[in-house]
C-alpha cells in the first residue's frame, strides 16, 4: 500500500457555541464549547466528553445542543485531552477520572450553572461518563451513559468465563488514538502475523498509538480509575442506554446487571434499550437508504435525534430539573423489534420464562440440511466437526461492525463455507417474543490446537478476528452437543476438551407465526 493517509483535523466551533480553554489540575488545557439556551440563567448542564472533534458532523452536537437547550439545558462539550483542540499527550483512558472531575468542577462554578450537572454520551464518552462517575464530584446528578461499558477496551474474565480478543479495538486505535487527528488509512488484513499490518501503519503515519501498546495484544497494567472503582462510587441516578444490534451490547448489559446486584446502585439504576446498533440506525429503517442515513443526510439525522436524545432529556427532567415526578419514568423502556415500544419494571420484564432447546441431528449441522434446534438432546456420541482455518476466515458481512443494520444482510450464504455450522427450528405457529440472554453449551475439542500462545506478540492470540459468537470455557453439563474444531494450521495443543458457552449479543424481537429464518442462525468463527 501507498502513503494513503488522510489527517481529519477540527471543524470550525459552531456559530451557536463559546468555546473556552479549561485548565485541569495539571495546566492542561482543554477545549470547551458552551451551548446556552435562551432567556435568564442559571440552568443545569449536560457535560459531554468525547475524542471525535466535538464540532465535527460525525458526533452532530450543535444539532443535540439544539434540542436539549430547547428543554433548558446548558450543554457542555469538550475534546478529550491530547485529542484535537485540546492540549495534553494523545493517551486515552488514564485521565478521563481527574479530568472528569476538573470538568465537573468548572462547569458547576459558571454563572450560568445552578449547580447541577449530568452527564451523556455514546461508547467512549459514554466512558469518560464512568471515569466522573469514579471520581465523585457532588455537583454530577445524573449520567446517561450509551452503548458502553465502564472498561470498554478489556477483555472480561468472570466466573471461569474470558471474553475472545476483538480485533476491531486495535483498529479504532491505530486510526483514532496516535495523536489529536484522526488517521483514515486502510489496513491490510490479509498480513500474517496480522500485528505486522498495524507496525506497518504506524511507519506509514510516523508515529505510533501509546493506547494500542498499552492494550495490543495484551493489555498491560494500568490505572484508569485512581479514586476507586465506579461500581464502588456514590450511586448517582444512571439510564442506561443500550442498541439490541450494538457490537457492544454485551458489555453494556453486563454493567448493568452488576449494578443490579448492587442494592444502593439498583435503587437509582434504569435502562433504555432500542432495537439500534452502534451507529443509532434503527431496525424499523434496515437496510438503510440515503433518505434515512442520518450520517450523510441533514433531514434524516433530524428525525433520529427524536429516538436518541428524548430518553436523556425525560430523565434529565427527572433528576437535574425535578419537573417531573420520579414515579413517572419507567424503570425499563424497550423495543421489541417489528412490533414497537413497551415499559417493564424489571429486566428481562416480569413473566418473562426461560427456554431450554436442545441441538441435535448434529451431522446435519454443516450441510445445507443444517441440524435441528429443538426437541431432544443429541446423543452422547454424536459429534458435528468445521475446519478453522486462520488464513480463510468467514467473512464479515458487513464492511462496519459498528454500523450493522446499515446493510442489515441475509447472512446465509455463510452457510456454504466448511468454518459454518446451521441449526434449525420448526416454523413458528404463533408469535414468540425473545428476551434473552441467549447462550449456548457445547463441547469443544480440537485436534491440532487453536494457535501460538497467549502474550506472543506476533501471533494470533492476541489479535484474533472478532467473533459472532463467544467461545468462552465455562462449567456445563456433562450431556452437551459435541463439536470439533480441526484448524489447518499448526499450534499450541489444546489443553483437552473444554465445556464451553458461546454467548451471542442478546437479541430481542418477535418471531411472527410461519416465519422462517430470515437471519439464519449458526456457530461459525468470524473475522473481517
Amino acid at each position: 500500500m501507498g502513503n494513503d493517509i488522510i489527517r481529519v483535523g477540527a471543524e470550525p466551533v459552531p456559530e451557536s457555541a463559546t468555546e473556552y480553554f479549561v485548565p485541569m489540575r495539571d495546566g492542561v488545557l482543554i477545549a470547551t464549547d458552551v451551548y446556552l439556551p435562551e432567556g435568564e440563567g442559571p440552568w443545569p448542564a449536560v457535560l459531554v466528553r468525547l475524542p471525535y472533534d466535538k464540532d465535527s458532523r460525525y458526533v452532530f452536537f450543535d444539532r443535540i445542543a439544539e434540542r436539549f437547550t430547547a428543554r433548558g439545558y446548558a450543554v457542555v462539550v469538550q475534546d478529550v485531552r491530547g485529542k484535537f483542540r485540546s492540549g495534553g499527550e494523545t493517551v486515552g483512558l488514564l485521565n478521563e477520572a481527574a479530568d472528569g472531575y476538573d470538568s465537573i468542577e468548572w462547569v458547576s462554578t459558571q454563572p450560568w450553572n445552578d449547580g447541577m450537572v449530568g452527564m451523556f454520551g455514546d461508547s467512549y464518552y459514554g466512558f469518560t461518563q464512568w471515569a466522573a462517575i469514579s471520581a465523585a464530584h457532588p455537583a454530577l446528578k445524573a449520567w446517561v451513559p450509551r452503548v458502553t461499558s465502564h472498561d470498554l477496551f478489556a477483555p472480561w474474565v468472570g466466573d471461569g468465563v474470558e471474553d475472545v480478543p476483538w480485533t476491531v479495538m486495535a483498529d479504532y486505535f491505530a486510526h483514532c488514538w496516535v495523536d489529536h487527528e484522526i488517521q483514515e488509512y486502510p489496513i491490510d488484513y490479509s498480513r500474517r502475523p496480522l500485528i505486522d499490518a498495524f507496525e506497518d501503519g504506524f511507519r506509514r503515519v510516523g508515529a505510533r498509538s501509546r493506547l494500542f501498546d498499552l492494550l495490543v495484544p495484551e493489555r498491560q497494567p494500568m490505572d484508569i480509575f485512581p479514586f476507586g472503582h465506579p461500581f464502588d462510587s456514590p450511586p448517582v441516578p444512571v439510564l442506561h442506554c443500550v442498541g439490541w444490534f450494538d457490537n457492544l451490547l454485551i458489555v453494556s448489559m453486563r454493567d448493568y446487571e452488576a449494578l443490579q446486584q448492587r442494592p444502593d446502585w439498583a435503587a437509582v439504576q434504569y435502562l433504555s434499550a432500542d432495537s439500534t446498533d452502534h451507529e443509532n440506525y434503527h431496525l424499523s429503517l434496515a437496510p438503510i437508504g440515503d433518505a434515512d442515513d442520518h450520517l450523510n443526510d441533514e433531514p434524516a439525522l433530524q428525525r433520529m435525534l427524536g429516538i436518541y436524545a428524548d430518553p436523556a432529556i425525560n430523565f434529565f427532567d427527572v433528576f437535574l430539573k425535578g419537573t417531573t415526578s420520579v414515579e413517572s419514568f419507567p424503570r425499563v423502556q424497550w423495543h421489541l423489534g417489528n412490533v414497537g415500544y413497551r415499559t417493564a419494571e424489571s429486566w428481562p420484564p416480569p413473566g418473562a420464562q426461560p427456554r431450554e432447546l436442545h441441538l441435535s441431528s448434529l451431522s446435519g449441522a454443516a450441510t445445507s440440511v443444517g441440524g435441528v434446534l429443538g426437541g431432544a438432546a443429541a446423543g452422547a456420541d454424536e459429534v458435528v466437526e468445521w475446519v478453522y482455518d486462520p488464513n480463510d476466515l468467514a467473512p464479515s458481512t458487513v464492511e462496519n461492525s459498528f454500523a450493522y443494520l446499515h446493510d442489515y444482510p441475509d447472512e446465509g450464504p455463510l452457510l456454504g463455507r466448511p468454518d459454518a455450522l446451521a441449526f434449525f427450528g420448526e416454523v413458528a405457529t404463533e408469535p414468540l417474543d425473545l428476551a434473552g440472554p441467549v447462550s449456548l453449551r457445547i463441547r469443544l475439542e480440537s485436534r491440532t490446537g487453536l494457535g501460538p500462545r497467549r502474550g506472543d506478540r506476533h501471533g494470533a492470540r492476541g489479535l484474533s478476528p472478532a467473533p459472532r459468537t463467544q467461545i468462552l470455557p465455562r462449567d456445563a453439563p456433562e450431556r452437551l452437543p459435541r463439536v470439533r474444531a480441526e484448524p489447518r494450521h499448526r499450534g499450541e495443543p489444546l489443553d483437552g476438551a473444554r465445556d464451553c458457552r458461546l454467548d451471542p449479543p442478546s437479541t430481542r424481537w418477535r418471531r411472527r407465526c410461519g416465519a422462517g429464518h430470515h437471519r439464519s442462525p449458526r456457530v461459525e468463527q468470524r473475522g473481517r
